[in-house]
């Protein structure tokens, strides 16, 4: 079985804001791009999951009217991480004190004071990540946190504990990476 994890098209934000949880729009020849590329990749039967939020239900959407036969789902599971009080901020103007906070109590922070904090939201993918099953692929139309979170898990780290942990690397908007799985993937996962 094989997870496609595609990262939406670029968001209509200005750059260097926070905007996880954000519900924004994506560029429409981005996402019109990205289904067409993803359209032409993906397997007879494979499974689509979106986050809900617009710039991923935009491309899933895109992706159905070009592949009728890619009926999608949303799972609320795979919106990106909510930065709570951080939200529509720019990233310069949050203060050195809150992000040394996330930094030192990586995993427990609340993120912004009222957010998501990196264990909860590992938690949360975790449960997705735990119940694939079958043989067919699946599709996860998703943000960059998500898939980082997911690189993680693949490799079987449940509870980053220091930021240094961490993935930097995710795929541009609208590219997407692809994670082998054995067979039966959620009942390994959960013992």
């Amino acid at each position: 079985m094989k997870l496609w994890l595609v990262r939406h098209a670029a968001p209509l934000v200005a750059s260097g804001i926070c905007y996880g949880r954000l519900d924004v729009a994506a560029d429409a020849a981005g996402t019109a791009q990205c289904a067409q590329a993803l359209a032409a990749q993906l397997p007879p039967g494979t499974r689509v999951l979106s986050s809900p939020l617009q710039r991923c239900e935009q491309l899933a959407s895109a992706l159905y009217g070009l592949r009728p036969d890619l009926a999608y789902k949303t799972e609320p599971r795979l919106q990106e991480m909510d930065f709570g009080l951080w939200e529509g901020r720019a990233w310069q103007d949050i203060a050195q004190a809150e992000l040394a906070a996330w930094t030192d109590d990586f995993a427990g922070y609340a993120v912004g004071r009222r957010g998501e904090c990196v264990r909860g939201f590992m938690a949360r993918v975790g449960a997705v990540f735990d119940g694939l099953q079958g043989q067919s692929d699946m599709l996860w139309v998703t943000h960059a946190g998500v898939i980082r979170a997911v690189d993680l898990l693949a490799q079987g780290v449940r509870h980053p504990e220091q930021a240094g942990q961490w993935p930097l690397d995710a795929p541009n908007y609208g590219q997407w990476r692809t994670v082998a799985l054995p067979i039966g993937q959620a009942q390994r996962n959960s013992t």
